[in-house]
């Protein structure tokens, strides 16, 4: 295990922890079941597992072994040894590049067809195939449009796409 895993588990931990606890200060609303406080704790719970996880190594043996199997089976390079500086450059980009075009164009767009051009670019730049990549950026963005529409009653964006429900 690389010291940087450790590193970087424990701080998301330290995150998580944070959130939660941040959550759990979150004064009720009257008359809701669900308050503000369950979103951020839910989030800040689920970091702090998988900041242990990481810190823990655990997973880790099998990425080795795959990486291991690819490089034994097939006659290119390991994933990452052919990337030039330049497309770590962009890629280390594309987070706050994606930001910035959520900002500009959810208003007028809307949530859904905004999050589907953000997943499409994330999927794409991570390496995933366009026959993954389609599908995903159609069917995430009208998920997570229904959790926060129904579960947390936050209303997004309609834009040019209105959603049903």
């Amino acid at each position: 295990m690389h010291l940087p895993d450790k590193v970087s588990g424990l701080f998301l931990v330290g995150l998580g922890v944070a959130a939660a606890y941040g959550g759990s200060r979150l004064p009720p609303v009257p008359g809701q079941q669900i308050g503000p406080d369950v979103f951020p704790m839910v989030v800040g719970i689920g970091l702090a597992i998988c900041g242990a996880l990481i810190a823990l190594g655990i997973g880790r043996h099998f990425e080795e072994e795959a990486e291991a199997d690819l490089a034994a089976h097939s006659d290119q390079p390991a994933p990452g040894a052919t990337r030039s500086k330049w497309a770590v450059g962009l890629k280390v980009l594309l987070p706050p590049a994606l930001l910035l075009f959520y900002v500009v164009a959810v208003d007028r767009l809307g949530f859904v067809p905004t999050g589907a051009v953000m997943v499409l670019a994330t999927a794409l730049a991570l390496g995933a195939r366009l026959k993954l990549a389609l599908p995903l950026a159609l069917i995430a963005p009208v998920g997570v449009h229904l959790v926060f529409y129904k579960l947390l009653r936050v209303p997004l964006p309609d834009g040019l796409l209105p959603m049903p429900w």
